[in-house]
């Protein structure tokens, strides 16, 4: 169990210094939410989920309060582990493949481009769908209490969405309205 758990902290940790690294080479944007404001609250967030559930004291309360809340099955385990891995790569790759067209959600960028390749190809918010799939492995493999980030994430990855997708409607009226036609929101071929 210890295993998954560090294996899963690394992938995490992994996550955040990519997208660390990544966002400075980035194409600035011309409106929206204030970059650095929304790095501090992001990078906050991440650090407090991810202290929360790594604390061995609060580890050590919720796993007396209720064993269930962490996973014992190494079954479990390894499908979680495989499961936030395949997560993680699939957010990686579709914000490496974004390059320079990245940004913070729901924020317009300089001379804006419509990347429908790559993970782009199977879904419109590849980063979001690898988020949520990296989450349910790590509530698989690590604790059921991975759940509750999963569920403040989704509703603000859906918000956020639907917000960049008028946005991206405003700025590609006749191209996106195509792209969204034949490919789905999050999950490929359901949602």
């Amino acid at each position: 169990m210890i295993t998954y758990r560090w294996i899963i902290g690394a992938l995490w940790l992994t996550f955040v210094l990519v997208w660390l690294v990544t966002a400075f080479g980035a194409k600035r944007s011309v409106s929206g939410i204030d970059w650095w404001r929304q790095a501090q609250l992001r990078l906050a967030l991440i650090v407090l989920i991810l202290l929360v559930l790594r604390i061995p004291v609060i580890r050590h309360s919720l796993h007396v309060a209720h064993p269930g809340f962490v996973t014992v099955d190494p079954r479990l385990g390894i499908a979680g582990v495989i499961l936030c891995a395949l997560g993680v790569a699939i957010a990686i790759w579709a914000r490496v493949h974004l390059g320079r067209n990245w940004g913070l959600p729901m924020s317009r960028k300089e001379a804006p481009e419509l990347v429908t390749s790559g993970p782009y190809a199977y879904v419109r918010h590849p980063i979001y769908s690898g988020i949520f799939l990296a989450m349910i492995g790590s509530a698989l493999g690590e604790s059921v209490l991975w759940l509750i980030p999963f569920a403040v994430a989704g509703a603000y990855f859906i918000y956020a969405a639907r917000t960049e997708e008028h946005i991206l409607e405003q700025e590609f009226p006749e191209q996106y309205a195509a792209y969204r036609r034949h490919t789905k929101m999050l999950v490929p071929f359901v949602l």
